[in-house]
Protein backbone atom coordinates (compact mmCIF):
# COMPACT_ATOMS: atom_id res chain seq x y z
CA UNK A 1 0.00 0.00 0.00
CA UNK A 2 1.33 3.48 -0.80
CA UNK A 3 1.04 6.37 1.92
CA UNK A 4 1.44 10.25 1.83
CA UNK A 5 2.43 12.36 4.16
CA UNK A 6 2.21 15.98 2.46
CA UNK A 7 -0.33 19.13 2.47
CA UNK A 8 -3.45 19.29 0.00
CA UNK A 9 -1.99 21.65 -2.96
CA UNK A 10 -5.63 23.18 -4.27
CA UNK A 11 -8.91 22.84 -4.22
CA UNK A 12 -11.07 21.39 -1.20
CA UNK A 13 -10.20 19.03 1.15
CA UNK A 14 -11.45 16.04 -0.42
CA UNK A 15 -10.52 16.93 -4.12
CA UNK A 16 -6.87 17.42 -2.57
CA UNK A 17 -6.74 14.21 -0.87
CA UNK A 18 -7.92 12.06 -3.43
CA UNK A 19 -5.92 13.94 -6.00
CA UNK A 20 -3.07 13.25 -3.16
CA UNK A 21 -3.34 9.89 -3.62
CA UNK A 22 -3.29 9.61 -7.32
CA UNK A 23 -0.45 11.44 -7.39
CA UNK A 24 1.64 8.80 -5.50
CA UNK A 25 0.21 5.96 -7.05
CA UNK A 26 1.37 7.28 -10.36
CA UNK A 27 4.64 8.08 -8.88
CA UNK A 28 4.75 4.27 -6.91
CA UNK A 29 3.73 2.93 -10.56
CA UNK A 30 5.99 4.62 -13.18
CA UNK A 31 9.06 4.06 -10.68
CA UNK A 32 8.25 0.78 -10.06
CA UNK A 33 8.43 0.84 -6.30
CA UNK A 34 7.29 -0.55 -3.77
CA UNK A 35 5.90 1.70 -1.43
CA UNK A 36 6.08 6.19 -2.27
CA UNK A 37 6.40 8.76 0.04
CA UNK A 38 5.93 12.63 -0.35
CA UNK A 39 6.79 14.03 2.56
CA UNK A 40 7.67 17.26 1.73
CA UNK A 41 5.93 19.60 -0.78
CA UNK A 42 6.75 23.45 -1.66
CA UNK A 43 5.69 25.60 -4.07
CA UNK A 44 9.11 27.54 -5.82
CA UNK A 45 9.27 31.20 -6.51
CA UNK A 46 8.86 32.11 -10.25
CA UNK A 47 6.29 31.08 -12.50
CA UNK A 48 4.11 33.39 -13.78
CA UNK A 49 2.80 30.85 -16.69
CA UNK A 50 3.24 27.60 -15.09
CA UNK A 51 3.51 26.43 -11.50
CA UNK A 52 6.29 24.45 -10.32
CA UNK A 53 6.15 22.52 -6.73
CA UNK A 54 9.27 20.82 -5.61
CA UNK A 55 8.52 17.61 -4.06
CA UNK A 56 11.07 15.25 -1.54
CA UNK A 57 10.47 11.75 -1.79
CA UNK A 58 10.98 8.89 0.16
CA UNK A 59 10.99 5.62 -2.85
CA UNK A 60 10.86 2.25 -1.52
CA UNK A 61 11.96 -1.09 -3.73
CA UNK A 62 13.06 -0.61 -7.58
CA UNK A 63 15.65 1.81 -9.62
CA UNK A 64 14.30 4.17 -8.28
CA UNK A 65 14.78 3.52 -4.40
CA UNK A 66 16.12 6.25 -1.75
CA UNK A 67 15.14 9.95 -1.24
CA UNK A 68 14.12 11.43 -4.35
CA UNK A 69 13.77 15.59 -4.51
CA UNK A 70 11.99 16.09 -8.11
CA UNK A 71 9.89 19.01 -9.09
CA UNK A 72 6.36 18.79 -10.48
CA UNK A 73 5.45 21.20 -13.16
CA UNK A 74 1.92 22.04 -14.38
CA UNK A 75 -0.27 25.03 -16.08
CA UNK A 76 -1.14 28.16 -13.41
CA UNK A 77 -4.62 29.40 -13.86
CA UNK A 78 -4.12 31.15 -17.17
CA UNK A 79 -1.38 30.80 -19.49
CA UNK A 80 -0.23 32.82 -22.80
CA UNK A 81 -1.21 32.26 -25.78
CA UNK A 82 2.17 31.09 -27.19
CA UNK A 83 2.99 29.20 -24.55
CA UNK A 84 3.17 25.52 -24.79
CA UNK A 85 1.11 22.93 -22.88
CA UNK A 86 2.59 20.88 -20.46
CA UNK A 87 2.74 17.62 -22.98
CA UNK A 88 4.71 19.78 -25.77
CA UNK A 89 7.10 20.85 -23.05
CA UNK A 90 7.96 17.68 -21.88
CA UNK A 91 8.48 16.38 -25.47
CA UNK A 92 10.83 19.28 -26.00
CA UNK A 93 12.58 18.55 -22.83
CA UNK A 94 13.05 14.72 -23.53
CA UNK A 95 14.79 16.10 -27.38
CA UNK A 96 17.03 18.61 -25.59
CA UNK A 97 18.26 16.13 -22.78
CA UNK A 98 19.30 14.19 -25.20
CA UNK A 99 21.10 16.40 -27.28
CA UNK A 100 23.38 17.07 -24.44
CA UNK A 101 22.06 20.76 -23.07
CA UNK A 102 21.84 21.02 -19.54
CA UNK A 103 18.29 20.85 -18.29
CA UNK A 104 17.04 19.02 -15.48
CA UNK A 105 16.04 15.43 -16.50
CA UNK A 106 12.72 14.92 -17.50
CA UNK A 107 11.01 11.53 -15.73
CA UNK A 108 7.28 11.27 -16.80
CA UNK A 109 4.33 12.35 -18.28
CA UNK A 110 0.49 12.51 -16.88
CA UNK A 111 -2.17 13.32 -19.11
CA UNK A 112 -4.61 12.12 -17.14
CA UNK A 113 -6.18 15.34 -15.06
CA UNK A 114 -8.30 12.65 -13.02
CA UNK A 115 -4.34 12.38 -11.15
CA UNK A 116 -3.71 15.94 -10.27
CA UNK A 117 -6.89 17.97 -11.78
CA UNK A 118 -4.34 19.12 -14.49
CA UNK A 119 -1.77 17.48 -17.17
CA UNK A 120 1.33 17.50 -15.71
CA UNK A 121 4.81 16.15 -15.52
CA UNK A 122 8.20 15.32 -13.21
CA UNK A 123 12.10 16.15 -13.59
CA UNK A 124 14.71 15.97 -11.48
CA UNK A 125 15.10 19.22 -9.24
CA UNK A 126 18.47 20.87 -9.94
CA UNK A 127 19.77 23.26 -6.53
CA UNK A 128 21.36 26.10 -7.74
CA UNK A 129 20.75 29.98 -7.74
CA UNK A 130 17.90 31.90 -10.43
CA UNK A 131 17.32 34.90 -9.57
CA UNK A 132 18.51 37.47 -12.34
CA UNK A 133 19.17 40.62 -9.84
CA UNK A 134 20.84 37.92 -7.49
CA UNK A 135 23.21 36.60 -10.50
CA UNK A 136 24.04 40.07 -11.88
CA UNK A 137 25.12 41.60 -8.54
CA UNK A 138 27.55 38.76 -8.05
CA UNK A 139 28.89 39.42 -11.78
CA UNK A 140 31.97 41.65 -10.31
CA UNK A 141 33.56 44.01 -12.28
CA UNK A 142 34.23 42.13 -15.51
CA UNK A 143 31.66 39.48 -15.20
CA UNK A 144 31.94 36.25 -14.77
CA UNK A 145 33.71 34.80 -17.99
CA UNK A 146 33.13 31.49 -17.34
CA UNK A 147 29.09 31.24 -17.03
CA UNK A 148 29.21 33.54 -19.77
CA UNK A 149 30.98 30.80 -22.28
CA UNK A 150 29.06 27.65 -20.19
CA UNK A 151 26.00 29.98 -21.24
CA UNK A 152 26.73 30.60 -24.88
CA UNK A 153 28.39 26.76 -25.74
CA UNK A 154 24.56 25.17 -23.98
CA UNK A 155 22.98 27.68 -26.23
CA UNK A 156 24.83 26.30 -29.41
CA UNK A 157 24.23 22.79 -28.33
CA UNK A 158 20.18 23.64 -28.54
CA UNK A 159 20.93 25.06 -31.78
CA UNK A 160 21.99 21.70 -33.50
CA UNK A 161 18.42 20.46 -33.10
CA UNK A 162 16.89 21.29 -36.32
CA UNK A 163 14.17 20.30 -38.28
CA UNK A 164 12.67 17.41 -39.52
CA UNK A 165 12.41 15.67 -35.84
CA UNK A 166 9.38 13.64 -35.62
CA UNK A 167 9.34 14.13 -31.52
CA UNK A 168 8.33 17.67 -32.24
CA UNK A 169 6.29 17.43 -34.99
CA UNK A 170 3.48 19.53 -33.18
CA UNK A 171 6.27 22.74 -33.74
CA UNK A 172 4.74 24.74 -36.87
CA UNK A 173 7.16 26.00 -39.15
CA UNK A 174 7.47 29.74 -40.13
CA UNK A 175 5.32 30.13 -43.73
CA UNK A 176 7.94 33.16 -43.98
CA UNK A 177 10.73 33.93 -43.00
CA UNK A 178 11.46 33.62 -39.00
CA UNK A 179 11.78 37.80 -38.24
CA UNK A 180 8.71 38.08 -40.95
CA UNK A 181 6.29 35.60 -39.32
CA UNK A 182 7.26 37.41 -35.75
CA UNK A 183 6.09 40.34 -37.17
CA UNK A 184 2.94 39.38 -38.26
CA UNK A 185 1.85 37.75 -35.23
CA UNK A 186 2.76 40.85 -33.12
CA UNK A 187 0.91 43.35 -35.80
CA UNK A 188 -1.93 41.11 -35.54
CA UNK A 189 -2.02 40.61 -31.80
CA UNK A 190 -1.79 44.89 -31.72
CA UNK A 191 -4.52 44.60 -34.13
CA UNK A 192 -6.78 43.52 -31.73
CA UNK A 193 -6.45 45.87 -28.74
CA UNK A 194 -8.91 49.05 -28.65
CA UNK A 195 -5.72 51.31 -27.51
CA UNK A 196 -2.95 52.38 -30.00
CA UNK A 197 0.97 51.66 -29.44
CA UNK A 198 2.74 53.95 -31.71
CA UNK A 199 6.07 53.38 -30.67
CA UNK A 200 5.70 49.57 -31.10
CA UNK A 201 4.36 50.15 -34.46
CA UNK A 202 7.50 52.15 -35.34
CA UNK A 203 9.29 49.33 -34.18
CA UNK A 204 7.76 46.71 -35.74
CA UNK A 205 7.62 48.75 -39.49
CA UNK A 206 11.64 49.34 -38.66
CA UNK A 207 12.25 45.30 -38.54
CA UNK A 208 10.20 44.55 -41.39
CA UNK A 209 12.55 47.20 -43.35
CA UNK A 210 15.89 46.13 -41.56
CA UNK A 211 15.99 42.34 -41.81
CA UNK A 212 19.25 41.13 -42.24
CA UNK A 213 19.93 37.59 -43.31
CA UNK A 214 18.84 34.74 -41.87
CA UNK A 215 20.43 31.64 -40.90
CA UNK A 216 19.16 27.48 -41.34
CA UNK A 217 16.30 27.10 -39.01
CA UNK A 218 16.76 25.31 -35.80
CA UNK A 219 14.88 24.98 -32.55
CA UNK A 220 14.82 27.70 -29.91
CA UNK A 221 14.46 28.13 -26.32
CA UNK A 222 12.58 31.81 -27.07
CA UNK A 223 13.07 32.51 -23.42
CA UNK A 224 16.65 31.90 -22.94
CA UNK A 225 17.97 34.72 -20.38
CA UNK A 226 19.37 35.57 -16.67
CA UNK A 227 16.43 33.89 -14.70
CA UNK A 228 15.88 31.08 -16.87
CA UNK A 229 18.69 29.04 -15.60
CA UNK A 230 20.19 27.63 -12.86
CA UNK A 231 23.91 28.50 -11.94
CA UNK A 232 26.20 27.55 -8.58
CA UNK A 233 30.08 28.09 -7.54
CA UNK A 234 30.64 25.56 -10.86
CA UNK A 235 28.49 27.24 -12.71
CA UNK A 236 25.90 26.41 -14.96
CA UNK A 237 23.89 24.12 -14.17
CA UNK A 238 20.58 24.00 -15.91
CA UNK A 239 18.26 25.53 -17.99
CA UNK A 240 14.78 26.16 -17.29
CA UNK A 241 11.23 26.86 -19.10
CA UNK A 242 10.88 25.65 -22.15
CA UNK A 243 7.22 26.65 -23.01
CA UNK A 244 8.20 29.08 -25.45
CA UNK A 245 10.13 26.77 -27.56
CA UNK A 246 9.49 26.79 -31.50
CA UNK A 247 11.47 26.37 -34.90
CA UNK A 248 13.23 29.56 -35.58
CA UNK A 249 16.59 32.11 -36.80
CA UNK A 250 19.46 31.30 -34.07
CA UNK A 251 19.93 34.89 -33.61
CA UNK A 252 16.73 35.53 -32.24
CA UNK A 253 17.62 33.16 -28.80
CA UNK A 254 21.14 35.40 -29.04
CA UNK A 255 19.32 38.96 -29.22
CA UNK A 256 17.05 37.74 -26.28
CA UNK A 257 20.07 36.62 -24.53
CA UNK A 258 22.24 39.82 -25.20
CA UNK A 259 18.88 42.17 -24.88
CA UNK A 260 18.97 45.75 -22.15
CA UNK A 261 16.30 44.58 -20.67
CA UNK A 262 17.53 41.09 -19.54
CA UNK A 263 20.62 42.64 -17.78
CA UNK A 264 19.05 43.28 -14.42
CA UNK A 265 21.48 45.63 -12.20
CA UNK A 266 23.98 45.08 -14.79
CA UNK A 267 23.25 46.83 -18.11
CA UNK A 268 26.70 47.13 -19.03
CA UNK A 269 27.25 43.36 -19.22
CA UNK A 270 25.91 42.54 -22.58
CA UNK A 271 26.31 38.49 -22.04
CA UNK A 272 22.62 38.87 -19.46
CA UNK A 273 23.89 40.96 -17.42
CA UNK A 274 26.67 38.39 -16.06
CA UNK A 275 29.40 38.09 -18.42
CA UNK A 276 30.84 40.61 -21.80
CA UNK A 277 29.28 39.49 -24.65
CA UNK A 278 32.44 38.50 -26.23
CA UNK A 279 32.87 35.58 -23.84
CA UNK A 280 29.59 34.25 -24.27
CA UNK A 281 30.21 34.50 -28.13
CA UNK A 282 33.57 32.18 -27.57
CA UNK A 283 31.38 30.16 -25.93
CA UNK A 284 28.73 29.66 -28.64
CA UNK A 285 31.50 29.19 -31.10
CA UNK A 286 32.72 26.15 -29.75
CA UNK A 287 30.24 24.60 -30.84
CA UNK A 288 28.68 26.51 -33.74
CA UNK A 289 30.29 27.57 -36.74
CA UNK A 290 27.73 30.53 -37.14
CA UNK A 291 29.65 34.00 -37.53
CA UNK A 292 27.13 36.13 -35.94
CA UNK A 293 27.56 39.93 -36.67
CA UNK A 294 27.20 42.75 -35.07
CA UNK A 295 24.22 43.93 -36.98
CA UNK A 296 22.33 40.87 -37.01
CA UNK A 297 22.71 41.12 -33.00
CA UNK A 298 21.49 44.43 -33.31
CA UNK A 299 18.55 43.78 -35.18
CA UNK A 300 17.63 40.86 -32.99
CA UNK A 301 17.87 43.15 -29.39
CA UNK A 302 15.55 45.09 -31.26
CA UNK A 303 12.92 42.59 -31.87
CA UNK A 304 13.33 40.86 -28.23
CA UNK A 305 12.79 44.29 -26.82
CA UNK A 306 9.16 44.39 -29.00
CA UNK A 307 8.51 41.12 -28.32
CA UNK A 308 8.77 41.57 -24.21
CA UNK A 309 6.55 44.61 -24.42
CA UNK A 310 3.82 42.66 -26.35
CA UNK A 311 4.16 40.11 -23.27
CA UNK A 312 4.27 43.15 -20.56
CA UNK A 313 0.51 43.83 -22.58
CA UNK A 314 -1.00 40.35 -22.64
CA UNK A 315 0.48 39.72 -18.83
CA UNK A 316 -1.44 43.43 -18.20
CA UNK A 317 -4.50 42.06 -19.34
CA UNK A 318 -4.69 38.73 -17.88
CA UNK A 319 -4.46 40.90 -14.42
CA UNK A 320 -7.05 43.42 -16.41
CA UNK A 321 -9.71 41.16 -17.84
CA UNK A 322 -9.91 39.02 -14.05
CA UNK A 323 -8.32 35.93 -15.55
CA UNK A 324 -5.72 35.68 -13.31
CA UNK A 325 -5.95 38.88 -10.54
CA UNK A 326 -1.78 39.83 -9.89
CA UNK A 327 0.31 42.18 -8.80
CA UNK A 328 3.32 40.86 -10.38
CA UNK A 329 1.22 40.86 -13.70
CA UNK A 330 -0.05 43.73 -13.58
CA UNK A 331 3.63 45.28 -12.69
CA UNK A 332 4.71 43.36 -15.94
CA UNK A 333 2.75 46.09 -17.84
CA UNK A 334 3.75 48.91 -16.35
CA UNK A 335 7.38 48.05 -18.07
CA UNK A 336 6.12 48.86 -21.40
CA UNK A 337 6.71 53.18 -21.51
CA UNK A 338 10.65 52.04 -20.63
CA UNK A 339 10.50 49.44 -23.36
CA UNK A 340 8.77 51.79 -25.90
CA UNK A 341 11.64 53.94 -25.27
CA UNK A 342 14.01 51.63 -25.51
CA UNK A 343 12.90 50.63 -28.79
CA UNK A 344 12.85 54.45 -30.17
CA UNK A 345 16.48 54.68 -29.05
CA UNK A 346 17.54 51.51 -30.69
CA UNK A 347 16.10 52.36 -34.02
CA UNK A 348 17.31 56.18 -33.95
CA UNK A 349 13.68 57.11 -33.79
CA UNK A 350 13.96 61.27 -33.59
CA UNK A 351 10.42 63.22 -32.37
CA UNK A 352 9.39 65.68 -34.82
Amino acid sequence: MSSSSIIPLAGDHTEASNHDHRLVDFIREHASAERVSITTRKRLSGGAIQENWRLELLIEGGPWAGPRSWVLRSDALSALPASLGREQEFAVLQVVYQAGVKVPRPLWLCRDTQVYGRVFFLMEYVPGIASGRQLSTQAGLHGQAGLAMQLGVNLARLHQVRPPCAALDFLPLPQLSPALTTIGVYRRYLDTLNQAYPALEWGLRWCELHEPRGYPLCLLHRDYRTGNYLASEQGLEAVLDWEFSGWGDPCEDLGWFTAQCWRFTRPDLEAGGIGRIDDFLRGYSKVSALSIEPRQLHYWQVMATLRWAVIALQQGQRHLSGEEPSLELALTARLLPELELDILNMTGAEAS
